[in-house]
């Protein structure tokens, strides 16, 4: 069962608050324009949701990364950075990969999600939906990570006519721990929600890297 955006519900009902979505499942079941991946600098596959992106995506996934110029031995993109592949057999028509900090880094995590955000933008990405980068395997405190990724989402769709670039940010958890952090966060940032979060089979997805 496939998820499209008009099936989820808004955060809020301020101009950016409904531009913000919160959602538990499987992002790789998620009908969108664009999925995050909290991939590795080969962008090769790995463990967490890097690898449950590769598997759904299938091979021809695997060939376009190792297509991609390295931008010195061994990496593809680089702690901070994104780069945009093909969905193959997801439903998601694109993927952002994104490689995010081992550890406590916020500029490096900051980076990330104005990177993912941006490159949305430039390739008429309208509906983007996110994982919680750096907080499986490399270990971002959860609560400080979503501080950094809804500070960033706010920032960017403050500025300039980004608000009106993009038709849904959907923001993925897989465990009820997790949803309840942005839950908690996405008030302080966008105000209270106006309605319950969908909550979807979650699957078998995995946190982010």
């Amino acid at each position: 069962m496939y998820v499209k955006l008009n099936q989820l519900r808004s955060w809020g009902t301020t101009p950016i608050a409904k531009k913000v979505f919160l959602y538990r499942g499987d992002s790789t079941k998620l009908q969108v324009d664009a999925i995050v991946n909290a991939a590795n600098e080969r962008m090769l596959g790995g463990g967490g949701i890097d690898g449950a992106i590769h598997r759904a995506a299938g091979r021809d996934l695997y060939d376009e990364c190792e297509r991609v110029e390295q931008v010195r031995p061994r990496v593809r993109c680089p702690t901070g950075e994104a780069r945009l592949t093909k969905g193959y057999n997801l439903p998601a028509k694109h993927i952002i990969h994104t490689v995010g900090p081992i550890g406590e880094k916020p500029d490096k995590l900051e980076s990330c999600y104005a990177s993912c955000l941006n490159l949305a933008k430039t390739n008429n990405i309208r509906s983007l939906a996110f994982c919680s980068i750096s907080t499986g395997v490399f270990m971002y405190p959860i609560e400080k990570a979503t501080e950094v990724a809804l500070s960033t989402t706010k920032r960017w769709l403050e500025e300039g006519d980004n608000n009106d670039a993009i038709d849904g940010i959907i923001f993925t958890v897989f465990s009820d721990r997790d949803a309840d952090v942005y839950r908690q966060l996405l008030t302080t940032h966008f105000g209270p929600q106006h309605r319950e979060v969908v909550n979807v089979d979650a699957g078998d997805d995995e946190r982010g890297n």
